[in-house]
This record gives structure tokens, sequence and C-alpha cells, in this order.
């Protein structure tokens, strides 16, 4: 075992609440709750209330009759979140960022520049406070894994090393749900099994995980219990999938409902995949209902796709087979689309026409070609005017979008 903690995780706190704040210091201290229709993020004051992420606004403002309501200043996050991992860049090259607030980072090979873990971990904090005027919770340990817990722990505004001389005194104490991947349905399948810190889990046989979780989650999860992680930091990972989700607070499992949702996620996909010149041939749906399971179906395509209409209809498709599957759920909370296998598309590859039955959702073919071109033709428009200057009927009409698209493109992420 290694004998010291060189892994960091740094994780703003509360960061699009914690921004509006800052930009407007008469928030400072009060619920505060970006968005409207839906919360998009929600400060600590409002959390103390019972307020999240994802939660309906009128259900928000009965758990906070205070609560205040802002709309966001979406160019101001990229901003600051850039700004924030930059300084963590500054006392390493080993910096992972896996969202707009939070990065991992190995200083190991800097303790001779800046001092120790504790000591860089002291700098990033004061550093983000004075030029950033943002609060910034640190975990520091040796793995990724019980760095991110740490930091959680530390939170609010806080930082935590965990000794590695002490770690599973530190781990097993700990509620199961600490653990990365333990969502709503793993944590009440184990709390149905008597589970609910993480030493209890340490504690149960692999055998008994396996049949309770199934062998991947459960070897996966048997093994952080006991702070088995050997991931390092990966920088400059190349994605192997894109996506983007959409949280809808509660509403009907309806094709009026999920439609315009579906064109909006796959037109935002398929112009990042368009403008990396990519294209993928897998594309995978997931519905979340109202109790928050989740339900995923995926469709395995004989060409790579790109064009937005095509991704549309697929992930469409696969949405309503799940309503066939699944007619008791009338209520939805998220819809989510991703496509993976992703392989480099520089060109089209026209087809032949040979009167196949999916010819439209081919790329090549003809009507598939014209999609493709359609796409292009609008990421013309959108790189000279903005992305609002043009859009699909299909989306723009159908539906009021209560998420805004800004916020959207930040949420955006591999699945």
């Amino acid at each position: 075992m290694e004998t010291q903690a060189t892994i960091l995780h740094a994780d703003l706190d509360a960061f699009y609440a914690s921004v509006e704040q800052m930009l407007d210091p008469s928030l400072r201290g009060k619920p505060v709750a970006v968005g409207g229709g839906v919360v998009l993020a929600a400060s600590y004051e409002a959390k103390a209330f019972g307020v999240h992420g994802a939660m309906p606004g009128r259900r928000a403002r009965e758990l906070c009759p205070d609560l205040i309501f802002v709309p966001g200043h979406f160019r101001e996050y990229q901003r600051l979140g850039n700004a924030a991992i930059a300084i963590l860049g500054d006392y390493t090259p080993l910096v992972e960022r896996i969202s707009i607030d939070e990065a991992f980072a190995d200083v190991a090979g800097c303790l001779h520049l800046f001092g120790s873990p504790v000591d860089i971990a002291l700098k990033v904090r004061e550093r983000v406070r004075e030029e950033l005027g943002l609060p910034i919770s640190i975990g520091i340990a040796r793995t990724k894994h019980l760095a991110k817990i740490a930091s959680q722990v530390a939170k609010p505004d806080g930082l935590r090393i965990v000794d590695p001389a002490r770690e599973l005194e530190f781990l097993h104490d700990l509620p199961v749900e600490v653990i990365w991947g333990v969502g709503p349905v793993t944590k009440a399948k184990l709390a149905a099994a008597g589970v609910f810190k993480v030493g209890e889990l340490a504690q149960m046989p692999g055998q008994s995980v396996q049949k309770l979780l199934g062998h991947a989650v459960g070897d996966k999860l048997s093994a952080l219990s006991w702070n088995r992680d050997p991931r390092a930091i990966v920088t400059n990972q190349r994605a192997r999938s894109a996506g983007a989700q959409s949280a809808l607070g509660h509403k009907p499992f309806e094709e009026r409902v999920f439609r315009p949702v579906l064109r909006h996620l796959a037109d935002r996909i398929a112009s990042r995949l368009r403008d990396k010149s990519l294209s993928g041939r897998t594309v995978t749906a997931r519905v979340r209902f109202a109790d928050l399971r989740a339900v995923t179906r995926a469709a395995t395509l004989p060409a790579g796709v790109s064009a937005t209409a095509i991704l549309a209809d697929i992930a469409e498709e696969l949405v309503r087979a799940v309503r066939r599957e699944f007619p008791q759920e009338r209520t939805i909370s998220l819809l989510a689309i991703s496509v993976s296998h992703l392989e480099r598309q520089p060109a089209l590859q026209l087809e032949f026409p040979l009167g196949l039955a999916d010819e439209a959702r081919r790329p090549g073919a003809r009507r598939g070609a014209a999609r493709w071109q359609a796409d292009r033709a609008m990421d013309a428009v959108r790189g000279r005017f903005g992305w609002e200057a043009i859009g699909y009927g299909s989306v723009v009409l159908e539906s009021p979008r209560a998420v805004p698209d800004a916020f959207r493109e930040l949420a955006e992420r591999d699945l």
C-alpha cells in the first residue's frame, strides 16, 4: 500500500446556485434555485428545505415558500468552471475533468514544487475563493473513489484527507449510497437486505452481492467497499460516446411529451458529432420513471449515423418500445439518448438505391443523404449566426422547453 494520499477530487459547491449568489450578493444566505418549471440547481439554503435538482418548480415552492428562482447565467457557468479547473492545472498536468464543476488531479509528481497534497489543496481552495469568489471542496486519498467520497464528506466548502492507514475505518462507517454507482434503486435493494453502511456491504459474501445486484455490479461494489480502485488519472480521454439527457420533473408518458424532447436531444447530439466529423452505430435511449427506476434500450445499425432526423427516429422507436413493454408506467422523469461505437466520418459515403425498407435511416441512401445535407446547411447557419438562428419545426413548435438550451449544452456529457 502506498504511504501517501496524492489523488485530489475538487468539486465546486452547489455550483450554479453559488455562481448566482456571487453575481448578485443580495442572494447570499437565501434559498436560491436556478430554473423555473424545473429546478436545475439549488443552493444549500434551498437544499435544507428538501429542494433538489430535477424537482418540479411547483413542488419546490411548496417545500420552500421563500425560494428565489433565477433564470441562470450559462456563459458564466462555463467561464468560471473552466477557470477553476485551470487553477487546479497550475499545480499538476495530471488533471481529469469529469464535469463542468469537478475534476480529479494526481499531485504525486509535484510535491517537491508546491508542498504536500494538503498544501496544494489549500492553495487551490484559496485561489478559487479569491480569484473567482466561489466555494470549492476537496477530498484527498490514495484512490479516485475515496477522494471523491472525501470531497462529499468535506462539503460545504471544506477539505478532507483520508489517512492511508485508516481508510477502511473512514469508509466503512459511511452510508452505502456514498459509493460510486449506488443510486436509489441499488440503495433500496441493499436496504431490503439489511445493508445500510459500506462496512455492512463489505462483510457480505461476494456471491450474495452478485445474486442481489448481478455479477458485474456486485463485483464492482464489493471491490469499492474495500477501496479497491486501480483507476489512474486519465487526461485528454477520447470520448467513447456522445449523449444528452433531459430531466422532466414528472410528465405523462405520452408521445406529445417525449417526441419533442427526443428531437431536441437528437439535434444537440448529432450536431456535436458532425462538428467533430464523427458518427455512431449504436443508439441508446434511457427512460426514467417517476419512482426513479430506469429502463435502457439500444439498437445497433449497419452504418454510423450523425443525421439529426435519423437519430431522432431511432430514439423515438426505442422509447415507444419501452412504453409498450411497460404499459403500467404513466409518468416519466427523465429521457436520455447516447450514441456509441463512434467512428470517423469526414464525408458521407453514398449508396446505390436498392429499394431497401430501411433506406430512410441509411445515411448513404437518397433520403438519408438529403437529411444529412440539410443538417450540414443548418450547421453552417448556426455557426455564423448562433444556435437560435434556425431550428427544426418539430422541436420549436411542438412543445415549450422548461430547461434553457444553454443549460442543456453544459449538462451534455458522455453517458
